[in-house]
C-alpha cells in the first residue's frame, strides 16, 4: 500500500504515534488509508449537508475494511459571488482546489480517494487534483436539488430568479411576484436544479466513468442519493485492500482520452452549460490528453441534441432526467446512432467497460429523453465558433438559442467590464438589433473570467433575448440562456481584436458556419491596434494579482502555467 511509508518500520513509530492520537489502533496500519475529500461548506446550498453525507462514507469505509480520513476543500458559491467583485474569486478556487487535493494526499500517502463536491468550480478542480494524485478514486456528488413551483404551477430554478430581476426593472412583474419567485425558486438543499455547470460536471463525471450511475440525477437529500454514498464508500475500499485492483483503477487509468472524448459526446446528448468546455480542456491537460476546440465540433456534428433542460427554452430540470432512465440511458440512445463515435471499450471505476453500464439502461420517458430520430437536433448542443474575432474560438450554447438568432447581425455597444455593462443595460442603453460586447473579463483581464448571469438575465427579462446577442471574453453561468457567446480567445487583455470593437461597428454571428466576424476595414483596424494601450484593472488581491501573471487563456483552458 502507498499508505505504508508513512506506517510501517520502526523508523515510523513517531508516526504512528501521531496517528494513535486521531484515535488509530494496531489493527488500523494493515488497512488501506482512504481521504474523503469534502467539499463541506454552510454557505452553498449544494454544500451545507455534505458533512452528513461523509459521516454516512466514513462509517461505511470502516465497515468495507478501510481507514477514512476526511479532509476539506473550499468552495465558492458562483450565484452568490455573481454580478460584484466576488465573482474573481470562483474560476480561481478551482486552481485552489486542485492544491489542496494534491497537497493532503501526496503529503500524507493516503492509499486511495472518495471526492464530495457538487457545485461550479469544486468539481473539476477535484478532478483536476486526482489526476495529479493518480491514485484510485470515485466522485459521488452532493445530488441536484428539486425545481421549485410558484402557487399558480410555474415551474422555476435559479434562472428564474435573476431573470426576475430584469424583468421587475422593466415593470414586468411587481415586488410581490419578484419576493415570491425569490423564495421559490431554490426549494432545497443541492446543485441548482437545471443543467447549469454543476450538474453538467456532475453527468459528465458518469460519463467519463469515475463516478456512479445516477451521480448526476439523484436528487440530493433523498435515501437514493445516500445509498450512492455507500455504493461508492464500499467500491472505494474494495479496490484499496487488492494490490492488482489498485493498479488497474488508478485514476488516469480511467480519466484518459477516452473518457475525455466520451464526457464531450454526453456533453453535446444534453446540452451542457458552455463551463464545461472551459473545465474539459483543463482537465484533458492534466490528464496529459491531446485535445483542442476544433474537435470539439467534429464530434458535435456526430451527436444528436436528444435532452433539453433548463436553461435551454425548457421545463425540465434533472429530477425529471433521473426518472426518465438517468444518464445511462442518453448514453445508451446516444450509441445506437449509426457509426456511433462513443468509445463503449473504456473502463469506469465499477469495474465494467461504459458499454456494459449502460446496456440495459432505456428511456422512460421519451418527451424528456428523445430517440435519436426525433431529437431536438441532429447535431449536438455546444458550438466552437471561429472568425477574426475569436482566432482561437469561442464558445455557444446552441440548445439555448432561439432558432431566430442563430442568424444575426447587430451594431457593438461595448463596455470594458461586467459592472459596466449592467449598468447600461439596466439604464436602457440597450436596443434591439444591438449586439453587447464586454471586455476585459478574461481569465487575465477579469481577473479570473467572470460569468455573466446578471447582464445576460436582465436582457432575458426585458424581452430582448431574441432581438440582442452578448459577446464577451468572460464566460457564462450554466443558467445563462439566449445568443450569448463567451471564452473569445485571444482575450482583450492579451490584445485580441474585441479589444477594438468601437460602438457602431457591425458584427456577424453564424451558427450555420461556425463564425464570428467584425465586419470592419481592415485598415481601420491596423489603425486602432497602432493606437491600442490595454486596460489595466487596479488588483489589490495578491492572489488574483498572482493568478493573473500565470493563467492562460480559455482557449487553453484558463490553466496557471506552471513554466515561466
Amino acid at each position: 500500500m502507498r499508505s505504508d511509508i508513512v506506517k510501517k518500520g520502526h523508523n515510523r513509530a513517531p508516526h504512528r504515534s501521531l496517528l494513535r492520537a486521531t484515535g488509530l489502533k494496531d489493527e488500523d496500519f494493515s488497512k488501506p488509508f482512504i481521504g474523503v475529500a469534502n467539499s463541506y461548506i454552510d454557505i452553498i446550498p449544494g454544500h451545507f449537508f455534505l458533512n452528513k453525507y461523509a459521516k454516512i462514507v466514513k462509517d461505511e469505509i470502516r465497515k468495507a475494511g478501510g481507514v477514512p480520513f476526511e479532509f476539506n476543500t473550499i468552495g465558492v458559491d458562483d450565484g452568490i459571488a455573481m454580478g460584484h467583485s466576488g465573482m474573481l474569486y470562483s474560476l480561481p478556487s478551482r486552481e485552489l482546489i486542485a492544491d489542496c487535493i494534491e497537497s493532503v494526499m501526496n503529503a500524507h500517502a493516503l492509499d486511495a480517494m472518495i471526492c464530495l463536491p457538487n457545485c461550479d468550480k469544486i468539481v473539476p478542480g477535484m478532478l483536476m487534483g486526482a489526476l495529479r494524485v493518480n491514485v484510485p478514486t470515485i466522485f459521488v456528488s452532493g445530488g441536484p436539488m428539486k425545481a421549485g413551483r410558484l402557487s399558480d404551477g410555474t415551474i422555476l430554478d435559479l434562472n428564474s430568479a435573476f431573470e426576475a430581476v430584469g424583468a421587475y426593472e422593466s415593470g414586468k412583474i411587481d415586488e410581490k411576484r419578484l419576493h415570491e419567485i425569490e423564495c421559490q425558486a431554490c426549494p432545497s438543499g443541492g446543485s441548482c436544479s437545471g443543467m447549469f455547470t454543476a450538474n453538467s460536471m456532475n453527468t459528465l463525471c458518469e460519463a467519463m466513468g469515475v463516478a456512479l450511475p445516477g451521480n448526476g440525477t439523484i436528487p440530493a437529500l433523498t435515501p437514493e442519493r445516500e445509498e450512492l454514498l455507500r455504493k461508492g464508500a464500499r467500491r472505494i475500499v474494495e479496490i484499496a485492500l487488492d494490490s492488482s485492483l489498485s493498479e488497474k483503477f488508478r485514476f488516469r487509468n480511467i480519466l484518459n482520452a477516452k473518457a475525455v472524448h466520451n464526457a464531450f459526446v454526453v456533453d453535446m446528448a444534453m446540452g451542457g452549460s458552455t463551463n464545461t468546455i472551459l473545465h474539459m480542456l483543463a482537465i484533458a491537460k492534466e490528464a496529459e490528453v491531446d485535445f483542442n476546440l476544433e474537435s470539439i465540433n467534429n464530434i458535435a456534428a456526430n451527436v444528436a441534441h436528444i435532452a433539453k433542460i433548463a436553461p435551454a427554452l425548457s421545463t425540465i430540470h434533472m429530477e425529471d432526467i433521473n426518472k426518465a432512465g438517468g444518464v445511462s440511458a442518453v448514453i445508451n440512445e446516444v450509441s445506437k446512432r449509426e457509426k456511433s463515435i462513443l468509445h463503449l471499450d473504456a473502463l469506469t471505476i465499477t469495474g465494467e467497460t461504459l458499454g456494459q453500464r449502460i446496456a440495459n439502461a432505456n428511456i422512460t420517458d421519451p418527451e424528456i429523453i428523445r430517440h435519436n430520430d426525433n431529437a431536438y437536433s441532429q447535431v449536438g448542443g455546444l458550438k466552437i465558433l471561429f472568425g477574426n474575432l475569436c482566432e482561437q474560438g469561442a464558445v455557444l450554447k446552441v440548445a439555448a438559442v432561439a432558432e431566430s438568432m442563430k442568424e444575426f447581425s447587430g451594431k457593438a455597444i461595448c463596455f470594458n467590464s461586467q459592472d459596466e455593462a449592467i449598468k447600461g443595460i439596466a439604464g436602457g442603453k440597450i436596443k434591439a438589433g444591438s449586439v453587447v460586447v464586454i471586455r476585459y473579463e478574461g481569465p487575465k483581464g477579469g481577473p479570473g473570467m467572470q460569468e455573466m448571469l446578471s447582464p445576460t438575465s436582465l436582457i432575458m427579462g426585458m424581452g430582448l433575448g431574441e432581438s440582442v446577442a452578448l459577446i464577451t471574453d468572460g464566460r457564462f453561468s450554466g443558467a445563462t440562456r439566449g445568443a450569448c457567446i463567451g471564452h473569445i480567445s485571444p482575450e482583450a487583455a492579451e490584445g485580441g481584436l474585441i479589444a477594438l470593437i468601437e460602438d457602431g461597428d457591425e458584427i456577424e454571428i453564424s451558427v450555420s458556419r461556425g463564425s464570428l466576424e467584425l465586419r470592419v476595414d481592415s485598415k481601420i483596424l491596423e489603425s486602432r491596434k497602432a493606437k491600442w494601450k490595454p486596460i489595466k484593472k487596479e488588483i489589490t488581491s495578491k492572489w488574483l494579482k498572482r493568478y493573473s501573471l500565470l493563467v492562460s487563456n480559455a482557449a487553453n483552458g484558463a490553466v496557471l502555467k506552471t513554466e515561466l
